[in-house]
């Protein structure tokens, strides 16, 4: 499975940007395709995740309200929607996908495979 992450960028506090997570190779219709993000400095916080078939999505209490997460079967795309960025959410962001379970899908070991990740930059 690859995942390929796109769609950082610099933006102003306030703003909004959409993330994309290519899914692609062997079958990964039963997994769980997750973000997380990456601040400088810190360790890798999950962010938001939802089972590729069907399932509940799951957000950091940081960004409820502010992130969505959809998916696009027909182009194997995950999309993380970020509105009202604040500077606090300046990270590397990444996409994983995995089998991960409902007890333990915020952890990043989780998860097998990642993508390369993408940067976001909030200014204020």
């Amino acid at each position: 499975v690859q995942l390929q992450a796109s769609g950082g960028g610099l933006v102003r506090a306030g703003g909004s940007l959409r993330l994309s997570c290519v899914v692609s190779g062997r079958s990964f219709s039963s997994y769980t395709i997750a973000w997380f993000r990456q601040a400088s400095g810190k360790e890798r916080a999950f962010v938001a995740s939802v089972r590729w078939s069907s399932g509940p999505q799951y957000f950091d209490d940081s960004v409820k309200g502010r992130f969505t997460i959809s998916k696009d079967n027909a182009k194997n795309t995950v999309y993380l929607q970020m509105n009202s960025l604040k500077p606090e959410d300046t990270a590397v962001y990444y996409c994983a996908a995995g089998n991960a379970i409902t007890s333990t899908h915020r952890r990043p070991r989780s998860y097998t495979y990642w993508g390369q990740g993408t940067l976001v930059t909030v200014s204020s």
